[in-house]
């Protein structure tokens, strides 16, 4: 029988990406087929269009990118029970082994076995159709759009945040880096209950999205230095938890001396360089916890709670739309308009666009 085939971006070596005809992939029996509505570009998706590699990971075949995903099902394996032909469902892109100690304590986000969309050798789901093993699909609520259903991603990596730096609602939190990732986390330690947060960035425009978005203050690392600005807005307090997301070197280094006596910083951003100098004893004399962020665990289900339950704002972190016929458009607009771009949103189907905005 001749294979039903789909549109699909390949990635065949930097800065080389096209729309092709592939086979539209069949579900194993543990698995559903996803028609893809919506797809987010992540930072990882716009390094590997132009470096062909993240650390170990090198683009040595075609691949097709893309791990933020919604959508809804239209075929299932024959052993799936959880989910249903017409399910609105948004895919966790981490698909693990399920039996490793990783996996069987809760923190399957290590499991050294994980297939990881769009993460080389493997496929992502810039494309028509994805097979997602079902047990890693999420229902979504009537009232969730399927656009804030692909952001549930990158949220996830916010909540994750929140929850290794063990956020309760009374902390004061400093977010540094107000990308994609950094601004989710603040709606994160929004959903968490945090009411006093602040956040950095060397961009006026996601500055001024970070208050729109609900921070309580923000700073400019540019301008005056950070701990005299942090220390006018907290009346010399400091803040009990930073998130640090943008990877800077110096961002990283400073945050030694922002985080208040017994406070927490969490990691989150990858630096250029393995190796960035700390004030160690300073680190030791304030007590500070230190954490490092590797994607997420089960924080979809969760997401899903909190965002139903009250009021959000991370649809507003949609800056651009386009169909999956530009993608190398959308990509060029990801990686050389980091000014006036945040997260950039891919639909297969430029008549299934949602929430009234138009198409780039």
């Amino acid at each position: 029988m001749e294979k039903q085939m789909m549109k699909a971006a390949v990635l065949d070596r930097p800065l080389s990406i096209e729309v092709r005809d592939v086979p539209v992939p069949e579900p194993r029996p543990d698995e559903a087929l996803v028609k893809v509505h919506c797809i987010g570009i992540c930072g990882s998706d716009v390094h590997y269009y132009e470096h062909g590699r993240i650390g170990r990971y090198e683009v040595k075949q075609p691949i097709i990118l893309g791990h933020e995903v919604a959508g809804t099902v239209v075929k299932v394996g024959s052993a799936v029970t959880n989910v249903a032909v017409g399910d609105r469902v948004a895919v966790e892109p981490g698909v693990t082994c399920g039996r490793c100690d990783y996996c069987k304590s809760g923190r399957y986000n290590l499991c050294p076995d994980v297939v990881f969309m769009a993460t080389p050798p493997v496929d992502g789901a810039w494309a028509d159709y994805v097979a997602v093993r079902s047990d890693f699909l999420f229902k979504l609520p009537e009232a969730m759009s399927f656009e804030e259903g692909a952001l549930l991603e990158p949220l996830s990596v916010g909540i994750h945040a929140m929850t290794r730096g063990r956020v309760k609602p009374s902390d004061r939190v400093l977010v540094t880096g107000l990308g994609p990732i950094g601004l989710l986390a603040l709606e994160a330690a929004k959903l968490f209950g945090v009411t006093e947060i602040y956040g950095s960035d060397v961009m006026d425009s996601r500055r001024a999205l970070a208050l729109e978005m609900g921070a309580a203050g923000v700073l400019n690392p540019a301008g005056a230095p950070v701990k005299e600005q942090l220390d006018r807005l907290t009346g010399g307090e400091g803040v009990d938890v930073i998130i640090e997301t943008s990877g800077s070197a110096r961002a990283i280094a400073d945050t030694i001396g922002l985080a208040k006596r017994g406070g927490r910083i969490v990691l989150v951003g990858l630096p250029t360089s393995d190796a960035i100098p700390l004030d160690i004893p300073a680190l030791v004399d304030a007590e500070l916890d230190v954490y490092g962020v590797f994607r997420y665990a089960n924080t979809y289900p969760a997401a899903i709670q909190l965002l139903s339950r009250r009021e959000h704002s991370i649809a507003k972190t949609i800056t651009h739309r386009f169909p999956l016929s530009r993608i190398r458009e959308a990509v060029e607009t990801a990686r050389t308009q980091k000014d006036a771009s945040i997260k950039i949103m891919i639909y297969p189907n430029e008549e299934m666009q949602s929430n009234g905005g138009s198409l780039t």
